[in-house]
């Protein structure tokens, strides 16, 4: 996979403005690929687009191949005549702007969602051979998906499958789930639609994307959940006991991220069960993120070598022990089916030789973050050592972060630095010493935050992409996620005059300039 130098800007779909309660496929979405054309910015990274559950998180979803519901655009629905204007009306409690209310979110739009199916079942639609087509297309997850959600909303106030189901659905017989499909069917087609409208929707945005020159990154976890289609369906390949519970669940060590670790919870897969069956289930996974991107940063990649495993049931996820994952004949296995992989690896963590031999194995670009690099030890110790800084950087086969959606923002960052950090971080920046008042009117100005945007602009690592938020020096109150807490992430939104306004038009030329300095102007090039 040959690459060339570009930007990107980090922006989950749900963040975008001018929409009602959430962002979504729709409108803004098409002015937001026209705005990164414009900036001369070739990559739009993405969080993944499954559909989420509790806590709302995007590395939670029900599904991996599903796509979220919360993301189809109404607007779009009555301009293609699938819905009316009176089944899409707006009720007075769902706001246009502002951080999104998932809450509320989800009832509103999920009704709107069952009156328009329930409609079209009845009556029909123009799309009727298309809405066919993707159901036939997609039926090796479809099916189950649909079967999942629809026992899921029966069985709702009494816990996930593996603890509230019928013994006979819980273990996915299949007679059960036939009869089950035959008495359910409205809900069944219900769910089934709601997928074709975000499918057709993402498919029109992906293509309006590449004719503008920018490509989509996509984002995979490694792990999916255990209160998920995936999991109910193949049982075989994770590691359940006789009951459907997990034996051992995911999450990685204390790191610098959070002192007792991160817990999870995702059910650990059965590799050698995996393995004799080709990898099929994975194959028909990277097939389908192919087909949804240009790219796919593949989450938590050192899994891959071995996994952190947590016995079921700890509350932190402290206690565990290092397993053997697959490892390279597993990328050999699925690059045989399916040819060169645009895979980006998510290297961060507690990263070994052997990791780093893997990684060396499959080419995929690792990930380099500067925040990482302003350590608060290292600042003590007057240097910046470590392999996250600029001059460090050997392997331009890599891409060039400021932070995170797991991160504080820069702003957000720098405000929590200490003052001595402060001055080391404005001093690596400026080329020369700083002192604690000229670090502190940086800080205070974001002229500093402004910096490191241009300083990862201008690193030697092929891709260098950048949250938006540290575009317009925002602080901690508009960063998307906090790991280890599940209150007030992934509902932050972007004003609407940070792509239509004069603001938007600033950081846009800024962009341009960054862009040709940097040799990072979009491209087409044959991967």
């Amino acid at each position: 996979m040959k690459l060339s130098r570009k930007s990107g800007i980090l922006l989950h779909p749900t963040s975008l403005p001018n929409s009602y309660a959430i962002g979504t496929f729709g409108k803004a979405a098409f002015d937001f690929v026209d705005y990164l054309s414009r900036s001369k910015i070739g990559l739009w990274q993405v969080l993944p687009l499954g559909p989420t559950g509790y806590g709302d998180s995007p590395y939670q979803a029900f599904s991996a191949f599903a796509l979220n519901p919360l993301l189809i655009d109404f607007e779009n629905l009555v301009e293609r005549l699938w819905a009316t204007q009176d089944e899409v009306e707006i009720p007075p409690h769902i706001k246009k702007d502002g951080n999104i209310d998932f809450g509320s979110t989800v009832i509103w739009k999920t009704e709107v969602l069952k009156k328009i199916a329930f409609r079209i079942q009845k009556k029909g639609f123009s799309a009727a051979k298309e809405f066919e087509q993707f159901c036939k297309e997609n039926d090796f997850w479809l099916k189950d998906y649909a079967a999942f959600m629809s026992i899921k909303s029966h069985f709702e106030d009494k816990g996930i499958w593996n603890k509230a189901w019928s013994e006979d659905l819980r273990h996915h017989e299949k007679n059960a789930i036939r009869e089950w499909e035959k008495s359910h069917a409205e809900e069944i087609f219900c769910i089934k639609l709601t997928q074709f409208f975000a499918f057709t929707q993402w498919n029109e945005l992906h293509e309006y994307a590449k004719l503008k020159d920018v490509e989509i990154i996509g984002d995979m976890p490694i792990f999916v959940s255990a209160d998920s289609a995936d999991v109910w369906a193949n049982q075989k390949f994770f590691q359940l006991d006789e009951n459907s519970l997990p034996k051992f669940v995911a999450g990685v060590p204390p790191d610098y991220f959070s002192p007792t670790g991160q817990l999870w919870g995702n059910p650990l897969y059965n590799w050698k069960a995996l393995a004799q069956d080709g990898y099929s289930w994975w194959i028909l996974r990277f097939k389908q993120m192919k087909d949804l991107f240009d790219y796919v940063r593949i989450d938590h990649f050192r899994g891959f070598d071995s996994y952190w495993a947590v016995k079921y049931g700890q509350k932190t996820a402290e206690k565990g022990r290092w397993l053997k994952g697959p490892g390279f004949a597993f990328f050999e296995s699925v690059k045989k089916s399916l040819g060169d992989l645009p895979l980006l690896a998510e290297d961060l963590g507690e990263i070994n030789d052997s990791v780093r031999n893997l990684l060396k194995k499959t080419n995929f670009p690792g990930m380099k973050v500067l925040q990482f690099g302003f350590d608060t030890a290292e600042a003590q110790r007057g240097a910046l050592l470590n392999s996250f800084l600029p001059h460090t950087y050997i392997n331009p086969n890599s891409v060039a972060y400021t932070g995170t959606h797991d991160n504080d923002t820069t702003q957000g960052s720098l405000n929590a630095m200490s003052e001595e950090c402060l001055c080391l971080v404005a001093s690596y920046v400026e080329g020369r010493e700083v002192f604690k008042e000229e670090a502190i009117s940086m800080r205070t100005s974001g002229e500093l935050c402004r910096k490191l945007v241009s300083l990862c602009f201008s690193t030697t690592a092929v891709f260098a992409i950048v949250p938006l938020q540290d575009l317009y020096n925002f602080g901690s109150d508009c960063r998307m996620n906090t790991p280890g807490t599940s209150s007030q992430n992934w509902t932050w939104r972007m004003r609407s005059d940070m792509l239509y306004g004069e603001i938007a038009e600033e950081k846009s030329q800024w962009l341009r300039t960054l862009n040709m300095l940097y040799a990072r102007c979009a491209i087409k090039t044959d991967k």
